[in-house]
């Protein structure tokens, strides 16, 4: 369950950040770029794609530590 909490920050965040990056001014489905003022897309999606990694990495490290015991 908490992949999936990592795998969604991961695809929110990237996601609106290509979204910012490219230029285009349509919110989409991006929940970020809907509820932050327009100057703080690109760092909330940026620190969404982080966190979505660090969630990813942190469980896949509790799954090697737990087989290895």
């Amino acid at each position: 369950m908490i992949e999936l909490l990592g795998i969604l920050l991961l695809v929110q965040g990237g996601g609106g950040l290509i979204n910012r990056l490219l230029g285009s001014t349509n919110p989409s489905w991006f929940v970020q770029l809907h509820l932050l003022p327009p100057g703080m897309h690109v760092v909330a999606s940026a620190l969404m794609v982080a966190a979505g990694v660090a969630v990813l990495f942190a469980e896949r490290a509790r799954k090697q530590r737990r087989r290895s015991e």
